[in-house]
């Protein structure tokens, strides 16, 4: 399933990168430290982090892409970066756990 897959379920926008990446699994955390050692490949990671250094991780990760959530947005100095690094950044209205339930959903097909 792709992150473009996913996209109108969980009301997401595109703030950079491509919606044609392939995801598998999803971490939600903000502590950048935590999320490095347990963001794995392909993971899309959910957060409220909106920086730079959360662009370092994801690339570090090689998340899938990167969620914020509540419509948080991005920096332009981390989309500069994010756009470099070729990390896939999407914001939403959706709070971390409504993400996860639609997400839980879309993963199992009982997506409505």
């Amino acid at each position: 399933m792709t992150v473009n897959d996913i996209s109108a379920k969980i009301k997401a926008k595109l703030i950079c990168g491509s919606m044609d990446k392939e995801w598998n699994g999803v971490y939600v955390g903000d502590l950048l430290s935590r999320a490095m050692s347990h963001v794995e490949a392909d993971n899309l990671w959910i957060t409220i982090m909106p920086n730079t250094n959360t662009v370092a991780v994801a690339s570090l990760t090689e998340a899938a892409a990167v969620i914020l959530a509540e419509d948080v947005e991005l920096p332009d100095e981390a989309i500069e970066a994010a756009n470099t690094n070729g990390i896939t950044v999407l914001t939403s209205p959706l709070s971390a756990y409504e993400l996860c339930v639609s997400l839980n959903d879309l993963a199992s097909g009982s997506a409505v």
